[in-house]
């Protein structure tokens, strides 16, 4: 991944077929997410997340990354892109209820049955950047 830029951007009705065969492939399962964000990489599909807008935060039902690219950051920047979406529609926080490591190394704590990321402002983001 190294020099090039994940494209990211919500699933469109148009992508369906393409986002179902990318899950079929990665994970056995073809359901399209309702609300989710792909990413590409070179015009390739290599990225889906699941995600839902609750009252006060964005919860995050499902990562898939291509099982080649896992491990080159391709998570990170996706859930780095929720927290900048999830700031800017004025949720504090996002959830996960799935247990996995890949959560804790990114920032969430547990917090009873879920993991949870307090989402940094607007102000703190470009900062950072």
């Amino acid at each position: 991944m190294r020099g090039q830029k994940l494209f990211i951007r919500p699933i469109e009705p148009a992508d369906h077929e393409t986002v179902s065969r990318f899950l079929s492939e990665q994970t056995g399962r073809a359901a399209v997410p309702v609300c989710g964000l792909l990413g590409k990489l070179v015009g390739e599909l290599v990225a889906v997340m699941a995600m839902q807008i609750t009252a006060d935060a964005l919860q995050i039902d499902d990562i898939v990354v291509a099982a080649g690219l896992r491990g080159k950051r391709i998570g990170r920047v996706m859930l780095d892109e929720a927290e900048q979406i999830a700031a800017k529609i004025d949720r504090t926080r996002l959830v996960v209820n799935t247990s996995h490591e890949f959560f804790r190394r990114t920032g969430f704590e547990r917090e009873g049955e879920r993991w949870i990321r307090q989402v940094r402002s607007h102000g703190a983001q470009r900062e950072s950047q």
